[in-house]
């Protein structure tokens, strides 16, 4: 019987280390920290599968747990007030300092748009709340977070949108005074999804006629930019890695714009493209706007151009035209529409399937004249600035921190 129990006991321990591990290049700092993290995040998509499969609840709706297992209540302290407000009609949590200072300098201002793959996230995360103090504390800004709506509930362009019209409002520059925020000196930043949509936001009001206040900086982190090739190196070299798998940042990409699985099994297979979203691969040519560095020998083939792909679309706007759509996939843009816009600081991460995404928007800012600071972390991995928080956090997460906020005191 004791036996028995030894042998059970061992084999329940080879298991548990035989689900655990994972093959993590060696170079990622607390590799053995970072498989522990995504054991949870693996088994919850495991179960989401499966509830999926049984019908019981959606994919989305399960992994919708990591919001829920974050979420606090923004409250005020001894030197931050927090508030709760609707700007057009969408929520948003204003953080900023109880200790006004000299009311004739004018304060920094950043609006900040969580990840989460335009499906997951929230504001009221703990991860969010913990920066948004920090950039108060440390930049004396005034902090923004928008509680955009998420998909599959509301399709794209419904984030956007509500980012947009909660943006647009905020620069008013009555409401910038009421904030004691200097119109020249407020940035947009994300996450992610989240970047994704500041990129968008920043390239559509430089277009807005009309619009007296513009965006002083863009703070990207990791953002996913395209939704056209994903077969990039990145997604290649990075597609089993943790927190972001290859399969999880396509799912998120089809749930954006549509709940027709057909259209999710066609971007896994890289066939989505129509012959309007493939006239725009040239905007996000790896070949052409990534260092040789990255290169190297993948086993690549061109995106297939299929007549009528993601013609299931629903309504119009559906997949096949979204796909083609700069409010979705920014990188898409021409040369002319990137000129002028807001000087901008990138992040990205070399085991991450979205660091070809940054990379190449870094290549084509710079070719169209805008600033930009690249911030690459060579052992770095997706979600990583996230991970401040015991017991998943990490020492790579604190860099990103820092530099970040140093550069928006640099630059706001």
């Amino acid at each position: 019987m004791r036996f028995g129990s030894i042998v059970l006991f061992v084999a329940l321990c080879s298991f548990t280390a035989y689900y655990i591990y994972e093959p993590i290049p060696e170079e990622i700092e607390e590799r053995w920290k970072l498989m522990l993290t995504n054991t949870f995040f693996r088994s919850l998509s495991h179960l989401a599968d499966l509830s999926e499969l049984l019908g019981l609840k959606g994919y989305m709706g399960v992994m919708y747990f990591i919001t829920l297992a974050e979420r606090v209540v923004p409250v005020s302290d001894e030197h931050v007030k927090v508030t709760e407000e609707k700007f057009d009609g969408v929520e948003v949590v204003v953080y900023q300092s109880k200790q006004r200072g000299d009311d004739s300098e004018l304060r920094r201002a950043i609006i900040y748009l969580h990840g989460g793959g335009w499906c997951l996230g929230s504001v009221r995360m703990l991860p969010y709340d913990l920066i948004a103090r920090k950039m108060v504390t440390e930049l004396d800004a005034v902090v923004l977070l928008v509680e955009y709506r998420l998909a599959p509930a509301h399709h794209f362009p419904v984030p956007y949108d509500d980012v947009y019209r909660a943006v647009k409002h905020f620069l008013q520059k009555g409401v910038l005074a009421q904030y004691s925020v200097g119109p020249g000196r407020v940035a947009v930043s994300g996450d992610s999804a989240g970047g994704n949509l500041a990129a968008a936001v920043s390239q559509q009001l430089q277009k807005e006629p009309g619009q007296q206040v513009q965006l002083k900086a863009q703070a990207l982190i990791y953002p996913v930019l395209q939704a056209l090739d994903m077969n990039t190196p990145s997604y290649q070299q990075n597609q089993d890695m943790p927190i972001l798998p290859r399969t999880l940042m396509v799912r998120f990409w089809s749930e954006y714009f549509t709940t027709d699985k057909a259209f999710f099994r066609s971007m896994l297979a890289n066939t989505h493209n129509n012959p309007e979203s493939s006239s725009l691969l040239k905007f996000a040519n790896w070949s052409a706007f990534l260092p040789e560095t990255y290169h190297r020998k993948y086993n690549y083939s061109a995106p297939a151009v299929v007549q009528g792909a993601g013609g299931q679309a629903v309504g119009m706007e559906g997949p096949s035209r979204s796909l083609s759509d700069p409010r979705a996939s920014p990188l898409l843009v021409p040369d002319a529409a990137l000129r002028g816009l807001p000087k901008a600081y990138i992040l990205t991460c070399e085991y991450d399937v979205l660091r070809d995404d940054g990379i190449m928007y870094v290549t084509r800012l710079r070719a169209a004249g805008v600033e930009v600071t690249h911030e690459h972390y060579d052992t770095g991995f997706h979600g990583g600035l996230m991970f401040t928080v015991w017991p998943a956090d990490f020492q790579i997460a604190r860099r990103m921190t820092d530099n970040f906020l140093k550069w928006l005191k640099e630059n706001l």
